[in-house]
Order: structure tokens, then sequence, then C-alpha cells
């Protein structure tokens, strides 16, 4: 998956690229959400491994945001920014001018046309990990919902990854689909919802830590705890404190590393630099599957 953008000013783009990172700008989406938190925390550690200024900038979901944070950036004259996109195709022309003025741009989490270079979880392989281990303690067969997000490629892979789950188990029938906004408050909201249009249900995929939380609130006000089983994707503080919760629906989550999604891109910008720029422009970190068996055994974030 080439992110590079071939532009004519290309050329341009690399005489100008600096020397050396010194300063990094970070564009988190939302840092109400704790993933962005924990994102914020790794460009530290990685900044302060190099010797690099950081600046972190909120961009609260709004694409008019994240442009004008990559303009105040390039008048900054920032070395690096490291981006997790609110839209991965509308933020280009502000990254095309970002590197037109020499600037390293790498995308994480989510990819964002004209980055050099996009980290992100094996988002595919997390929905699969989720949904399969939901599948199985379901025994194979029921009726399940899954609380879809905003239509960003992460989330949209998570979804495509257990739709192919659900086609191994032919005993599964996604009986509703949702979107929320990617929070605990709508997961609750549509999850109450298609508990109420459909209550013959037995699992619930969520396609993040907060929004299968807002669908274990909705199970519980419905009072079908004893019933309906829960997994997410993310792997975060708050999932971990629900995996150790005796009597909560959620039963399992799969992991994201946002720590070292930041870190893994300051390295290979560093590498760009240094004239070895990354043979795939797409770097995939492994998912791995959080129990209630496991949970103590995971580092967490």
């Amino acid at each position: 998956m080439g992110l590079a953008g071939c532009t004519s000013g290309d050329a341009d783009t690399q005489a100008n690229r600096p020397e050396r990172i010194e300063s990094i700008g970070l564009m988190v989406q939302d840092m109400s959400n704790p993933f962005f938190s924990a994102m914020d925390k790794g460009a530290k550690q990685a900044a302060e491994r190099i010797g690099a200024t950081i600046n972190t900038q909120d961009a609260q979901l709004d694409l008019a945001n994240q442009n004008n944070q990559i303009d105040a950036f390039i008048q900054q004259g920032v070395d690096l920014i490291i981006i997790s996109a609110v839209d991965e195709s509308g933020i280009e022309p502000a990254i095309v001018r970002a590197r037109q003025a020499g600037i390293i741009v790498i995308a994480v989490d989510t990819p964002a046309k004209g980055a050099d270079a996009v980290v992100m979880t094996d988002a595919v392989q997390a929905g699969e990990k989720s949904c399969r281990y939901l599948f199985e303690q379901l025994g194979g067969k029921g009726n399940v919902l899954i609380v879809d997000g905003t239509p960003i490629q992460t989330i949209r892979d998570r979804i495509t990854g257990c739709r192919r789950m659900v086609e191994e188990y032919p005993g599964i029938t996604v009986a509703g689909q949702q979107a929320s906004k990617n929070d605990r408050a709508s997961g609750l909201a549509v999850t109450t919802d298609m508990l109420t249009a459909t209550p013959d249900v037995q699992g619930i995929f969520g396609m993040n830590d907060p929004s299968a939380l807002g669908a274990v609130l909705a199970v519980e006000q419905a009072g079908l705890s004893d019933r309906v089983k829960v997994t997410g994707v993310d792997g975060s503080p708050e999932a971990v404190a629900e995996l150790k919760r005796k009597g909560s629906p959620f039963i399992g989550t799969a992991t994201q590393d946002p720590a070292e999604m930041v870190r893994r891109g300051v390295r290979i910008a560093q590498d760009i630099v240094a004239g070895n720029p990354p043979k795939e422009s797409t770097i995939l970190i492994p998912s791995e599957l959080v129990t209630r068996e496991t949970v103590t055994e995971y580092p967490g974030w």
C-alpha cells in the first residue's frame, strides 16, 4: 500500500528534509480517549530518547482542526509530524503542504493519504481475534450485535476481521449492526437501541473498548448480564479493569499498542533522515487477545 505521494514537488521535498529530528508535532484525534493519552506518552518517551521537543495537538475529531494544526506546524518548522488522522483523504492536501515544506509525515493508527509511512495495528487480525474468541465462548452459535464506529480504515478493518469470523461460524447470526461515535456514551446508546429491537442476543462485538464498555452498560441495564458476552479491541486500562470485575459481561479484548506506534514512527522518521526509508510504507503491529484468564499477564499501556 503506497502512501507516499508522488507529487511533482517530491524532489524538492527530499532536498528540504531535516538532517536530524529535533522537533516533533503529534496530532491525535481525541485526547479524551485514553488511547490517545497513551500515544502522547509514547511520543514523549521517543522525543526524550532522541533529544527532540514534542508538541501534542488534539483535533477533537475535527478535520478543520487538523488542517489548522498542520499549517501551524509548518509555520513552526517542525521536522516530523506524527498524525492519527480524523479523515484519511480529507487531510491529504495539508500533508502534501507539510511534505513540500520538508517535514516528514508519519501516520499512526489509521492511514493518511500523502504520508511517508503508516504504523498501525493489524486491525483485521484484531477483529478476527476478538470475534473468534467471542464466538467460541458462545459455543459457535447464537445472535450477535456489532457496535461499529466512525468510517476510518482501522475501524473498517476490524469489522472486516469480525465478518470473516462470522463466515467461519455458520451458527452465528449478526442480528444488528450500528455505528457508535467510538465512545462509551454512544456505545451505550446504540446497543440499547439494538437490544430493544432484538432482545434475543447472546454476544456483542464492540470495535473499540470504549464502545464495548458502553455495550456492557447497556447489557447490565437490560438485565442480561447472565446471558450476553461482550468483547472489544484496544487492550485499554478501562478494559483491563473490566476484565477483572467479577460478574462483568466483558470477556476479552484484542490489543493495540498506541505508545509503540509512535515510538516506531519516530524510528522510521530517523531512518528516512538517514537515507533508509522503510521497504513497505505500511507497518503492521500484531494484535494479541487478552481474556479474564490472561489479563494478569498483560503489561497494558
